[in-house]
């Protein structure tokens, strides 16, 4: 990363940000940081069986390219010459498995989403092969439990089950990657001569780097069986990687709203609200191991030469993925938006609560055997109450995340700064400061997942256009949610909702159950039915 050129006026600098819901393209500016033009296009999501979640990776490529379109368009629209952006940035969904074929260039299956969950049993059987049932076995040399949520689980599942990924494997036709080295690979020639490469924060996320090295593990990639020529070359967060029409640079999603935050210095975090919820905090130069069921993460690596910074992590694997259910699961809202609104009419869940296990629990729990449920139901009880347990519920999951944060580090957070789409919803904004007990800073501009990857590529030696400097960027304002509601009473709802979590643990079971006549059947035990529940609120939905 060089800072001594300062960047011209005029220069721009793009950011593909391909989440788990959308993907878009952005062009700021790299003097100021201001948001110059965007587009934006959903993905679409399958859910083939029961906890199955997968995309198409060649729709996502499609989308990047359209939003790339778009965007330019949009710029001629504004008369600013498209050959200003001198760089861009990706920044992508982490975990989400890809493998294709480098002779072909096609998928040779859909992509795996991170909250996929069709490795439980996986995850089980080798839990229960390591010594003392320690799900934290691996953890000296990733920093990770093992868990459904991490790439090496999912091409281990593509190539014992799918048989071209296999053949593939076999034949050195294989090559395996997360979003960003699929996109990568694609937008620098394909099987032309693409390059097939990842970033630090994306590798740390596989469960075969090794955290410590920097470097793909053989012995990891031996307990997973999984050859490691099929790996992507791991490169630093800031460089260039490749030339499509621009140069190229990467850093996972969750890294790019840290640095999109500013949060270069130890003891600075951040929460990200999207499809789950992501806080890290900046932990300096050394991995600091948690206690208290936190991630140990690559934060960035911003130049070859340049120093590696480490991270807490806490997930949650559900967030604005439970707005979406409501919407189209339930139908008791319309669009995302309208949550915040129905939310307002009653004020209070009246009592109910959410916990929205649709994927097992992430932090600090790591239980995948949880399942949703809601609780505390009357016959008062109507749809606006469940959408304020639904808002209260992604706030209650980000308080534990910060519990065990501040439990692990000894210094308390004075402050939660937030990022993501859901800060644009204001009641949620003021539910997590009440729930948290600290003020929650939303910047004015709230895209800085996409601004992270765009600094790092600006950056980036050879480019040189953006100084990382937090008092340059002037166009970034915030606004600042105090805490209005009695701590006694924050912490009594608090106390309810870690009840209604303990009732969700244990819930899917793989465990074999005895018939009448002595034999035995597998069964599987989860929330199931919502016929009943949708019924309950189609009066409400119809008003």
């Amino acid at each position: 990363m060089s800072t001594s050129s300062r960047p011209e006026a005029d220069s721009l600098v793009g950011a593909i940000d391909q989440g788990t819901s959308s993907t878009r393209f952005l062009v700021f500016n790299a003097k100021t940081a201001e948001l110059i033009s965007q587009h934006q296009v959903e993905i679409n999501q399958s859910f083939p069986k029961e906890g199955w979640v997968e995309e198409d990776p060649k729709e996502i490529l499609q989308s990047v390219c359209e939003c790339m379109e778009r965007t330019s368009e949009k710029l001629i629209q504004l008369n600013i010459n498209i050959s200003n952006v001198k760089a861009i940035g990706v920044t992508n969904q982490r975990e989400t498995t890809v493998v294709w074929d480098k002779e072909t260039g096609e998928p040779l299956y859909n992509a795996i989403v991170w909250l996929d969950l069709r490795t439980q049993s996986t995850v089980e059987k080798l839990i229960k092969k390591t010594p003392g049932k320690n799900k934290n076995h691996l953890k000296d040399k990733t920093g990770l439990p093992i868990s459904t949520y991490f790439s090496a689980l999912k091409l281990r599942w593509l190539m014992d089950n799918i048989e071209s990924v296999a053949e593939a494997v076999q034949t050195n036709r294989a090559v395996f990657g997360t979003v960003d080295s699929w996109l990568i690979w694609c937008l620098t020639g394909g099987k032309n001569g693409g390059v097939h490469c990842t970033d630090v924060t994306n590798a740390s996320r596989t469960m075969l780097f090794n955290i410590h090295t920097m470097q793909w593990d053989p012995e990891l990639c031996k307990y997973f069986d999984v050859p490691i020529e099929i790996l992507p070359e791991v490169r630093s967060s800031s460089e260039i990687y490749g030339y499509m029409v621009c140069n190229e640079y990467c850093l996972g999603d969750q890294s790019a709203a840290l640095v999109g935050q500013m949060c270069f210095k130890d003891g600075q975090a951040k929460n990200t609200y999207g499809t789950g919820c992501f806080m890290l905090k900046n932990t300096g130069v050394k991995p600091v191991m948690s206690d208290h069921g936190l991630l140990t993460t690559v934060a960035y690596k911003l130049g070859r030469d340049q120093p590696v910074y480490y991270a807490l992590e806490g997930s949650v694997a559900i967030a604005g993925a439970v707005v979406r259910w409501l919407k189209e699961n339930l139908g008791i809202i319309k669009s995302s938006s309208d949550i915040e609104k129905l939310a307002a009419t009653a004020g209070t869940s009246y009592g109910c609560y959410f916990v929205p296990a649709f994927s097992g629990l992430y932090a600090p729990y790591w239980e995948p055997s949880a399942r949703g449920i809601i609780c505390g139901l009357t016959q008062f009880t109507n749809s606006s109450h469940l959408a304020f347990a639904a808002l209260e519920a992604v706030c209650f999951q980000t308080r534990e995340v910060l519990d065990a944060m501040n439990q692990d580090s000894g210094v308390p957070l004075s402050q939660l700064q937030v990022d993501g789409g859901m800060t644009a919803n204001k009641l949620l904004m003021q539910l997590q400061a009440d729930i948290l007990c600290i003020p929650v800073v939303r910047p004015s501009m709230s895209e800085t997942t996409a601004l992270g990857a765009a600094m790092a590529a600006g950056a980036a030696e050879g480019v040189c256009v953006w100084t990382i400097n937090p008092d340059g960027m002037t166009s970034v304002t915030s606004e600042k949610y105090q805490p209005k509601i009695n701590p006694d009473e924050s912490e009594f709802r608090y106390t309810r909702w870690k009840k209604a979590v303990q009732k969700a643990m244990n819930w899917e079971t793989m465990e074999p159950v005895p018939t009448e006549n002595g034999r035995h059947i597998m069964l599987t035990v989860g929330c199931g039915q919502l016929d009943q529940l949708i019924n309950w609120f189609a009066d409400e939905t119809h008003t």
